[in-house]
């Protein structure tokens, strides 16, 4: 029990998590906002007296499937919290994978930038390692995280009891006593 001058203290466990899941929102969100952001400049001569044509390329453009991953990112932070065991282990893979897929992209972008626009593939790329390091890092220790209560699990239905008190107790434990 705290005392009122006491700080208050968050677990180690809870800590871990709150830092997997911020650095998956980070990382995934960043992908996302570089994904859409001009990654490369073609510039096309067209004869005098016009002037030579620019077309810009987003990453989206270059690379089609980063928006669509950095999504699955931003999904996987909440996955994170409510999986727990085998499901949150898939998860942890699944945000692997994002990850290294949103560094490729971003290194593919480099590629294609030729240094002139290399800004935002670079921060596609670093937000891939944000997401790729917080898969990493619940395979290694997202087994010791919480998970949500067992109130959200599936109970068996309660018996009706006799007494007003039995059914108040029931709810109190999180039962529904009107069910069949």
């Amino acid at each position: 029990m705290r005392t009122a001058g006491e700080p208050n203290q968050v677990e180690p466990r809870t800590r871990g998590l709150g830092v997997a899941v911020l650095a998956c929102l980070a990382g995934a969100a960043l992908g996302l906002y570089a994904a859409t952001r001009v990654w490369a400049v073609d510039i096309t001569a067209r004869p005098a007296p016009l002037p030579p044509l620019a077309d810009e390329r987003s990453g989206a453009a270059l690379a089609p499937w980063l928006p669509a991953l950095a999504l699955v990112g931003l999904a996987g932070a909440g996955a994170l919290v409510a999986t727990r065991g085998a499901g949150r282990r898939a998860v942890a893979v699944l945000l692997l994978l994002v990850g290294v897929g949103l560094v490729a992209g971003g290194g593919y972008g480099l590629s294609a930038a030729a240094g002139a626009r290399a800004g935002w593939p670079t921060a596609c790329l670093f937000g891939g390692v944000l997401v790729a390091g917080a898969g990493a890092a619940v395979l290694r220790r997202g087994r010791d995280w919480p998970a949500l209560g067992s109130r959200y699990d599936r109970r068996p239905p309660v018996t009706r009891g006799d007494t007003p008190e039995e059914l108040w107790d029931a709810l109190d434990r999180g039962e529904d006593p009107t069910a069949s």
